[in-house]
């Protein structure tokens, strides 16, 4: 299932907006906040979607009746350009157990590329929700790898994945590859991809507009 937040009116809009806005880009600051934000909505969105269980509250007064989680999920973010939509899915889910993993793109000569994993921290994944944040789904080849080297750790019974914005290309591959039930929570889906894997209309390399550009 695809949820796609752009389809709707709302002032998370203006979040997305300002994050492809090249002149707004311009204050790194501000990129990384706007991306905690859109984090932080599409949380809480995807929270809607869990287990909850009925319990009571002793207030000053006397019992509120409330639901909370039957359980915390997992958020899982790739280096370096995950880390402040992380940090706003943890805002929502702040007793979440968390995961970091690195994945980056090796060029050749010919222009292709491979992906690379070679760090992974993570908690014991088995029979919990997974949430895999990644700002940029351009090809899912990424998603793809980050989840196939996460299950060393474990089976989830849940996945879902968080990002900014998609391709429709890696929307479909990641469906495609990615077992039935998991869920994508969307900020946008750009319907273009380059020969190099860009996304258009996109907003650029996530990772260098947060953390300044790599030597």
């Amino acid at each position: 299932m695809v949820h796609n937040l752009s389809d709707q009116n709302s002032v998370f809009n203006h979040f997305m907006a300002e994050i492809r806005d090249v002149n707004v880009q311009k204050d790194s600051m501000r990129f990384r906040r706007n991306m905690e934000r859109i984090g932080e909505v599409l949380g809480y969105e995807l929270s809607k979607t869990l287990n909850y269980s009925n319990l009571e509250v002793s207030t000053p007064l006397g019992i509120a009746k409330t639901s909370l989680l039957e359980s915390q999920p997992v958020v899982s973010s790739i280096l370096r350009a995950g880390l402040p939509l992380h940090q706003g899915l943890l805002n929502v889910f702040d007793k979440a157990e968390n995961s970091f993993i690195s994945a980056y793109r090796k060029y050749h000569k010919s222009g292709d590329f491979e992906i690379h994993v070679d760090y992974l921290a993570s908690p014991n994944l088995d029979g919990k929700t997974l949430i895999l944040a990644d700002p940029m789904l351009a090809t899912g080849s990424s998603m793809v790898m980050v989840y196939r080297a996460l299950l060393q750790k474990g089976t989830p019974k849940k996945i879902h994945i968080v990002s900014a914005v998609a391709s429709k290309e890696a929307v479909q591959y990641v469906m495609e590859e990615f077992p039935i039930g998991t869920e994508l929570w969307l900020g946008a889906v750009d319907a273009e991809l380059t020969a190099q894997s860009y996304i258009v209309p996109g907003l650029g390399d996530a990772g260098d507009l947060s953390f300044g550009e790599k030597v």
